[in-house]
C-alpha cells in the first residue's frame, strides 16, 4: 500500500469553502479525514466506506461532505461555511481490507480574515 497523499489546503476567510483531496490506492475498506489543531488531539472529521456509507463529526454536519471517485482513487472533503475553529492540519487515513492503516502527511487549513 502506498501512503495517502493529501492536497487542497490553504488560507480561506470565514464563510469560505475549500476542497481537500486524498489520493489513496489499493484494496481499501474506508478512507477517513481527521484534523488536529495546535495543542489538541487528532479527531475524526468524516469517513466513507467502500460501500459508500458516510459519517461525520457533529461539528461539521451540514457543512462538510465526503465523497469518492473510484476511477481516480481519490476521496474528497468539501468544506463549506468554514469557521476559524476549523483551522487545523487535516490528515487522510486509509484502512485496508488487510487490516493495515496508512496515514498521509497532512495538509494545513487556516480559516482567518
Amino acid at each position: 500500500q502506498v501512503q495517502p497523499v493529501e492536497s487542497g489546503g490553504g488560507l480561506v476567510q470565514p464563510g469560505g469553502s475549500l476542497r481537500l483531496s486524498c489520493a489513496a490506492s489499493g484494496s481499501i475498506f474506508s478512507v477517513s479525514w481527521y484534523r488536529q489543531a495546535p495543542g489538541k488531539q487528532r479527531d475524526l472529521v468524516a469517513r466513507i466506506t467502500s460501500g459508500g456509507n458516510t459519517n461525520y463529526a457533529d461539528s461539521v454536519k451540514g457543512r462538510f461532505t465526503i465523497s469518492r471517485d473510484n476511477a481516480k482513487s481519490a476521496v474528497y472533503l468539501y468544506m463549506n461555511s468554514l469557521k476559524p475553529e476549523d483551522t487545523a492540519i487535516y490528515y487522510c487515513k486509509a484502512a485496508y481490507w488487510s487490516g493495515k492503516l496508512s496515514w498521509g502527511q497532512g495538509t494545513q487549513v487556516t480559516v482567518s480574515s
